[in-house]
């Protein structure tokens, strides 16, 4: 077992005491099979030469890692599902196992999912199914190939035990998660304080973050207006880039959104397999209310709730001039997500807010796949010949087409020199619709066949290389 000079221990959260978090000792596995590791991340944080051993220690045992923390903590915090304020949550199938530092000084996490029972369990098994692990590796990588801030999935064991559930077959395979992430401070880890009356804890809070999130801020007068800006301009950024990544996250409770404005926990996402506002992907979101069109507002009505829970500590007007900042930050962002879909330069705001809206209107009746017109346009005009001779011709005629593709020509291309990549040379894009998943599933429940399943990661970090979107704003890279 081996770990090299990149491993950079800090456990930064725990040395805030135990009012904020529970120390829980992992489930008892019986089985470790070794299903997922992430040979992309393991590097960057100096866990690469682990061996088989080290590795079943670490992330199935979940042994700590040197001078780290002693024990795992399930992290405390309150939060709103689907507007209703819940004060019994909490880390209930997960923990925080370890904090570390990247080369660039960023504190990241090593949290789990599925790591077994944690006082905020609620009578859940504190387990997480194999096909749950399954996803969320799979929405992480597709995820990171558009360029969307997002938790890497680490690892994954399978470990051995049959689990009930009501929404699969069961029993069904069991496994542990472990995610790398920049951050699962949520917006409810403050709302718990606010709504105990916690003022001192409020601004234990609020200094940890902008010390280990925020540091430019170190010297503000009005340091809890001056974070919730920060967090408001992360999270615009982060709704805007699921909207250009056809992604439905799903459950956008404030306890599933942080302070870094990154995307983690996939449960019931889907990515869109044609465009539809009203798309949803949780079966009990029966209003819509994280559909696809209205994820900018769950966002921005979850910043809200934060600037609620600071105002216990903080005077309104400057959380107010904070929250202001979110519809201009969200369309500059959605314009920007857009655009580096395409692989064009701004032609100006008047200009790029007629392409996307003149995109959305032809998409809307086309009958295409989200992803289609990404690959057969990127670059634009310098893709016509490509995209006017492939398999989806006969979608890109009529008048809103012609609209958007003149919206097209009024924009320069920045990149035409991945065009050549191996994923343009494919007739059709790399997608992760349901259908994909389920096969990917499928494949091994009835046959342990992971062939499937390697092969769509190996094809999605392909198309990843050759879009290399938003490599400056992801938060942490190999």
């Amino acid at each position: 077992m081996s770990i090299s000079s990149a491993y950079r221990p800090d456990p930064a959260f725990s040395r805030l005491g135990d009012s904020f978090s529970d120390p829980v000792d992992p489930a008892d596995f019986p089985a470790a099979i070794l299903r997922f590791w992430n040979d992309r991340w393991d590097g960057a944080v100096g866990l690469d030469g682990l061996d088989t051993d080290g590795r079943e220690a670490h992330f199935q045992r979940f042994d700590p890692l040197p001078e780290n923390q002693p024990v795992p903590r399930a992290m405390r915090y309150h939060g709103h599902q689907f507007r209703t304020y819940n004060p019994e949550l909490g880390d209930g199938r997960g923990f925080l196992f370890a904090q570390l530092r990247d080369d660039a000084g960023r504190l990241l996490d090593l949290a789990t999912k599925g790591s077994g029972q944690t006082p905020w369990s609620r009578g859940g098994d504190g387990r997480l199914t194999l096909k749950g692990a399954v996803r969320e590796v799979l929405a992480a990588e597709m995820l990171e190939a558009l360029g969307v801030y997002t938790s890497k999935a680490f690892c994954v064991f399978e470990t051995g035990e049959q689990l009930a559930r009501n929404d699969e077959p069961s029993p069904t395979r069991s496994a542990v998660l472990t995610r790398l992430g920049h951050s699962h401070l949520r917006i409810g880890t403050f709302q718990r304080q606010a709504h105990e009356g916690a003022a001192d804890r409020l601004n234990q809070l609020i200094d940890h973050a902008i010390e280990n999130y925020y540091p430019a801020l170190g010297n503000a007068s009005d340091k809890p207006a001056a974070l919730l800006e920060a967090v408001v301009a992360e999270n615009a950024r982060l709704a805007a880039s699921w909207m250009a990544a056809g992604f439905v996250h799903g459950v956008l409770n404030t306890d599933n959104l942080n302070l870094t404005g990154e995307s983690f926990d996939y449960g019931p996402w889907r990515f869109l397999p044609h465009y539809d506002p009203g798309f949803t992907a949780a079966y009990f979101d029966q209003s819509g209310l994280y559909s696809f069109g209205r994820q900018s507002e769950a966002v921005f009505w979850a910043l809200q709730q934060l600037a609620n829970a600071l105002a216990v500590v903080a005077d309104h007007p400057g959380l107010e001039d904070a929250l202001n900042t979110f519809p201009a930050l969200y369309r500059a962002a959605l314009l920007e997500a857009f655009l580096a879909r395409f692989g064009l330069a701004s032609a100006g705001a008047e200009a790029d807010e007629i392409l996307v809206r003149s995109f959305l209107a032809f998409m809307e009746p086309s009958g295409l796949t989200w992803e289609a017109p990404f690959h057969d346009w990127f670059c634009g005009d310098a893709s016509a010949a490509r995209a006017m001779t492939g398999p989806r011709a006969a979608a890109y005629s009529g008048d809103a087409f012609e609209a958007w593709r003149a919206a097209l020509a009024a924009h320069e291309p920045v990149c035409t020199d991945r065009l050549s990549h191996a994923s343009f040379q494919r007739s059709d894009p790399v997608t992760l619709v349901i259908d994909e998943v389920e096969a990917c599933w499928a494949a091994i429940a009835e046959r342990d066949d992971w062939s499937q399943f390697n092969r769509k990661i190996e094809d999605i970090r392909l198309a990843g290389k050759g879009f290399d979107l938003g490599r400056d704003r992801v938060g942490f890279r190999p």
